[in-house]
């Protein structure tokens, strides 16, 4: 076996490892900052909950404010998860709403979390964080549209499926931004919100 197949074999595996470790380190940092709020929590603090070392916290996250994002990271990780277990042959707008849903929100924690950042951080790094969280997003659904045999970039039809999911994207993070905004954070009401975003594209995505 030569060297590259070996490290073809291995990198999925430290990659999973990689993600497991942020996950515990991002809700380590979300009880923390709950508990005793952003200024009273420590690096050392939240790795410790997390069960690694303060050398491996900052392999993975440049300071504690990073992890005030922990609710957009972590949900397009479950959002990617769930999209993928949809049925190719099923609309993009159903599958997109469904594994939209399908993330195990906590939409206290997720209001509360986005008060601390608020608070914390100034508009431009939360706008260019948002941003690209958006595009990944976008990504994810691009990379499901086009499935195992993508279309060769510059073509037409790579080029329906990139406009199809950045409006899917756009739409979609509108809806969050009015969620978060609105009296109603409810997780109703944000199904709501993207149902009807979606749905006011379906005419000109869908055949």
């Amino acid at each position: 076996m030569s060297r590259g197949t070996l490290r073809t074999m291995v990198r999925p595996a430290q990659t999973a490892r990689s993600e497991r470790t942020r996950e515990a380190l991002r809700r380590a940092a979300v009880v923390r900052f709950l508990a005793q709020g952003v200024e009273d929590t420590s690096a050392e603090q939240i790795a410790a909950d997390a069960g690694v070392s303060l050398r491996t916290f900052y392999r993975h996250f440049t300071s504690k404010h990073d992890l005030l994002f922990a609710d957009y990271d972590a949900g397009l990780h479950w959002f990617r998860s769930a999209l993928a277990a949809r049925a190719p042959s099923e609309s993009i707008i159903e599958s997109v709403q469904s594994a939209i849903m399908a993330s195990p929100y906590d939409d206290w924690a997720v209001t509360q979390i986005a008060s601390m950042r608020a608070q914390e951080l100034d508009a431009g790094r939360i706008v260019r964080h948002i941003r690209q969280v958006e595009a990944d997003f976008a990504e994810a659904v691009e990379e499901h549209l086009a499935g195992a045999d993508p279309p060769a970039p510059g073509t037409g039809e790579r080029m329906r499926i990139t406009v199809t999911a950045r409006c899917i994207a756009a739409a979609v993070f509108g809806a969050m931004e009015v969620w978060m905004l609105g009296e109603d954070r409810s997780l109703p009401e944000l199904d709501r919100l993207c149902r009807h975003a979606l749905e006011l594209l379906r005419g000109g995505i869908d055949e």
